[in-house]
């Protein structure tokens, strides 16, 4: 069944029924990418204290980061 008229592809992120949908994708700046980058080529696995160190340092979730560093990971992997 299609999904009704006028709604978005992305589910809003409180959908009837108490389900969260997903978050919105972030765009980090070019200075967010800088850090995380330098981060990385120190250290590709982030304990919590260093995650929520970064995560402080700027100014986004500690899941952001994680996910970043998830990510940036695959990249490496995929590219070997």
């Amino acid at each position: 069944q299609p999904p009704p008229a006028g709604s978005s592809e992305c589910p809003s992120p409180e959908e009837p029924g108490g389900r969260a949908g997903r978050r919105l994708r972030t765009a980090f700046s070019a200075e967010q990418i800088s850090t995380l980058e330098s981060s990385f080529q120190r250290q590709q696995y982030l304990g919590a204290a260093e995650r929520r160190k970064l995560a402080g340092r700027m100014r986004l979730s500690e899941v952001q980061i994680k996910t970043w560093f998830q990510n940036r990971r695959m990249k490496l992997k995929r590219q070997l």
